[in-house]
């Protein structure tokens, strides 16, 4: 039973970590697109909408959904 509760409150735990690393996914995006990378139009409006969705996700508690879209963002521009 208490391992149960120790696994239990570590995968609470990891998820919360998971959710707050949102935010840093954003700033890392951000920061590559400050430095004017060399992307397609295509690509270029992929990632803006991909940073807006992962933002909007967020901020709806969906961080699963937010961290599909900035981790996809993120391939694209290679970071």
């Amino acid at each position: 039973m208490r391992q149960s509760l120790v696994l239990i409150a570590g995968a609470v735990l990891a998820a919360s970590a998971w959710a707050h690393n949102c935010p840093n996914e954003m700033k890392a995006i951000d920061a590559k697109l400050a430095t004017k990378p060399s992307l397609s139009k295509e690509q270029m409006e992929k990632v803006t909408k991909l940073r807006k969705e992962g933002e909007e996700a967020h901020k709806a508690g969906k961080h699963d959904a937010s961290m599909k879209e900035l981790t996809e963002a993120k391939k694209i521009l290679g970071i």
